[in-house]
């Protein structure tokens, strides 16, 4: 059985290394078939997808919530493509597809010598911030991320997000190596994705999200308080099909002067103002609310 995954691994590998050399828009092809097929055929999710759209938009009409939805799955299948692509594209094409906004944001803690952490969520195609090193080559970018049980999968989905120059990190290293960093007096920028659900032994911080009670995970703020980093947002806004701004903003710069749970409440309000201007390109098929708070913590 390991040896069958193993080749089948191997063999997908092969599959999408081709594929990403095929211009975008023939790969578009494939993704509005595969639409098709996750949507009407497998129905893959459809059921968490409208229960987390109910819950969060119950002022909208279920008409409006399907149309989302359609919404949603196409702009998902977009971005299988749009991340494969990543693997052959032109830093030409990518510096026209993803166009960095308001660089002046970071670019002025790193003229005071001091590193930044960015936060982002599962919005637009987050994927395409990896390309920031072509904008600010001489920053060191470290996007923070979980290693993929498939070792295969894991190597290309690290070649891919390294490609533009970035370092990304596994989670369990995080800690140890911005505290190296700052040490050593390195100027960096370190990524995180805000708005993935904590795991039940983690599930110490809850706020309103999109009209539900929501865990939250503390980590990242913890870090910035600790090392007292400025911390900015970067939202993925899509522009038209395959094209996005890469938007920062600044959230505070000194997170040691806000109370506990502030910096957690600002980001995660960020990024819900970005969800409901326009629904459709946030992860809808996550199960993001699979925890209920305990009693005794409301």
């Amino acid at each position: 059985m390991k040896l069958l995954i193993c080749l089948c691994s191997y063999a997908g590998y092969g599959f999408l290394w081709i594929a990403s050399f095929f211009p975008l828009t023939m790969m578009y092809w494939v993704t509005d078939i595969l639409f098709l097929i996750l949507y009407y055929g497998i129905r893959y999710r459809r059921g968490v997808v409208d229960m987390n759209l109910r819950n969060a938009f119950p002022e909208k009409s279920e008409e409006e919530r399907k149309r989302i939805a359609r919404r949603y799955y196409r702009h998902l299948c977009d971005t299988f493509a749009e991340f494969y692509k990543l693997w052959h594209i032109s830093e030409a094409e990518i510096k026209r597809r993803c166009v960095m906004m308001n660089l002046d944001v970071p670019h002025h803690y790193f003229e005071q010598g001091r590193s930044v952490i960015v936060f982002a969520g599962h919005y637009g195609n987050w994927e395409m911030m990896y390309s920031y090193k072509l904008w600010e080559k001489g920053i060191e970018l470290i996007p923070i991320y979980k290693p993929i049980h498939n070792k295969v999968f894991d190597r290309m989905t690290y070649l891919i997000r390294s490609r533009f120059g970035a370092t990304p990190l596994a989670k369990a290293d995080t800690l140890r190596v911005m505290l190296r960093n700052q040490k050593e007096g390195k100027i960096c920028m370190t990524g995180f994705i805000g708005d993935q659900t904590p795991n039940k032994h983690s599930l110490n911080f809850w706020t309103t999200f999109l009209n539900q009670d929501t865990p939250v995970m503390e980590g990242t703020e913890k870090i910035a308080r600790k090392l007292n980093q400025p911390v900015v947002y970067l939202n993925m806004r899509k522009v038209k099909r395959g094209y996005y701004y890469a938007e920062f903003y600044d959230l505070c710069s000194d997170p040691q002067n806000l109370e506990p749970g502030e910096l957690t409440r600002m980001h995660t309000r960020m990024l819900e103002k970005f969800i409901r201007e326009t629904p459709e390109y946030w992860l809808w098929s996550h199960r993001r609310w699979k925890h209920k708070r305990p009693a005794e913590q409301r």
